[in-house]
């Protein structure tokens, strides 16, 4: 193997342009350039100003919007990737200079690999080293306009070269890794063929070995059982596809993560014309025998793999359907297989089942739950243990919350179209506000969703995973609170939330909530 990569990499050497690092041929492409170099012009992040240098733009945010952006980058320790981030973040969000002066350590809202993207075309900010920033800010620079822009230069040449070796040291590493050329292979093909987003995500990203454990929790018969258990869930995707027959007639149908095959069996005998079920884990094994027993084996075809990893016999399908939904929707990351799979193989016209979904947040008064969650803490066998609730609080509780509790009307903070949705969307911001409607303390957000076939559907289909009607085994998302909130009814309790991936594990979820005062993460994993 090495020695076949050794071969592959030496034949892509001589494909790399040569570069000069001669000085003469250096010095005369400095002086060539700065003949008839344009006026610099560099955007202030915060307003529509336009500066001569890049001294000039920072020394202009420190005094007109107060904020340091070399104190920025030191207090957060950002590398040149984090710096280009918080660029681009600043620019596409349009963010005040103040949101970056009260920012916690950790996480930062630019962590997306989407903040890698420019936002502006030849931004300088982005062409500047931010270590240099550093380390010129502490100096004095008694420098002439010339001489810096000549300085530049001279390190953008540098940085050229260096970008240059890197492109080589990056091309071994990629002729190693089978599984990130594919990957990489396929999304040219996305981006080209079909003019959707050829951003992979971070899931399809996962190697098979680092995926394991999340696939192998479906490999055990319990959850399967208590899935199919879950009359809301299961006899809802059952109505949708029986009573639209017409949407489903001489259709073929992608099943993406199909379990035991119950969600293929309904469509096949809804009437698609081929059904194809992929799913990893080792329960596609019982799947082929239970499709088998029902004499389906004609009109099902059964693929165990990643959706990412393999290729279907089929070039395009009419439905994709699949049952993703984690706890507060979104946990798991199962949607990024969907719409890999929708961006790949749906046909112009088709659609993803379920199409519609939305979260949405309550507010919640139970002094009994946060006693036992919480205040428990503050007394344990006479202990003080309060330094426990540090840990206790930042982990959101999965459970049913009666709806007796609930002290305020439900607000939907968020809604996806399965069909247009990007993988972007699906880490968001999120301004909310609850009418409360009892004079209480509240105690936790408790947050749910809820689903909807309707695209195309004489008869539309929906469930709801709320507190309000019957559970599911989704439950609710609690997000208990260290200090309770005293509220009125009739007054709103105003707040924001921000969801992200965790960039360690992308499958579960990091939620912040900003109320009033107080601002709290939590890992939902």
């Amino acid at each position: 193997m090495a020695e076949n990569t050794d071969a592959q990499c030496d034949g892509a050497h001589d494909d790399m342009p040569e570069l000069s690092d001669g000085d003469d041929d250096e010095g005369q492409w400095l002086e060539e350039e700065e003949e008839d170099r344009p006026p610099v012009n560099v955007t202030c992040l915060f307003c529509d100003r336009s500066l001569t240098s890049v001294p000039a733009a920072l020394q202009h945010c420190a005094g007109e919007h107060q904020v340091n952006l070399v104190d920025v980058l030191r207090r957060h320790n950002l590398d040149d990737y984090g710096y280009i981030k918080m660029i681009n973040f600043i620019r596409s969000t349009k963010c005040a200079a103040s949101f970056l002066t009260g920012l916690p350590d950790a996480p930062l809202p630019w962590e997306s690999e989407d903040f890698l993207r420019p936002v502006l075309q030849d931004d300088l900010l982005l062409q500047t080293d931010p270590e240099e920033l550093c380390e010129d800010s502490c100096a004095s620079t008694g420098v002439s306009p010339g001489a810096e822009s000549h300085d530049a230069l001279q390190r953008r040449a540098q940085a050229a070269e260096e970008r240059a070796r890197s492109s080589e040291e990056a091309l071994t590493r990629a002729m190693d890794d089978l599984h990130k050329l594919k990957l990489l292979a396929q999304g040219l093909v996305l981006n080209a063929g079909s003019g959707k987003s050829g951003n992979l995500g971070s899931v399809a990203e996962l190697r098979e070995d680092e995926d394991e454990a999340y696939f192998g929790s479906y490999g055990h018969y319990g959850i399967h059982e208590e899935m199919l258990k879950d009359k809301v869930r299961t006899e809802s995707y059952r109505d949708f596809m029986y009573r639209n027959p017409d949407a489903f007639r001489d259709k073929v149908v992608l099943d993406v993560g199909c379990g035991t095959g119950i969600l293929s069996m309904f469509a096949a005998r809804a009437g698609a014309k081929q059904v194809i079920a992929v799913d990893q884990s080792e329960i596609i094994y019982q799947a082929m025998d239970i499709v088998r027993s029902n004499q389906l084996e004609d009109k099902i075809t059964l693929i165990k793999g990643r959706i990412e990893d393999i290729q279907l016999p089929v070039q395009t399908v009419d439905i994709i359907i699949s049952e993703w939904m984690g706890y507060f929707l979104l946990f798991e990351s199962m949607l990024d297989s969907v719409l890999y799979a929708r961006d790949l193989y749906l046909a112009d016209g088709g659609s993803v089942y379920p199409d519609l979904c939305n979260i949405s947040l309550a507010a919640v008064g139970d002094a009994q739950k946060h006693q036992e969650h919480i205040a428990f803490w503050d007394d344990v066998y006479g202990f003080n243990m309060g330094c426990m609730k540090k840990a206790v609080v930042p982990e959101a509780v999965v459970e049913v919350v009666k709806d007796d509790t609930l002290i305020s009307e439900p607000a939907v903070i968020q809604t996806f179209d399965c069909n247009r949705v990007c993988l972007s969307d699906l880490e968001f911001a999120s301004e909310f506000s609850l009418k409360i409607t009892a004079s209480t303390e509240c105690t936790a957000i408790v947050g749910y969703f809820d689903i909807f076939f309707e695209k195309g559907c004489g008869n539309k289909v929906m469930f709801s995973t709320g507190p309000q009607v019957t559970k599911t085994h989704w439950k609710q998302t609690v997000f208990l609170l260290e200090r309770p909130v005293s509220v009125q009814a009739g007054e709103e309790l105003r707040g924001k939330i921000i969801v992200r991936k965790n960039k360690k594990d992308p499958r579960s979820l990091w939620v912040t909530f900003d109320l009033g005062d107080g601002k709290q993460t939590y890992s939902l994993q």
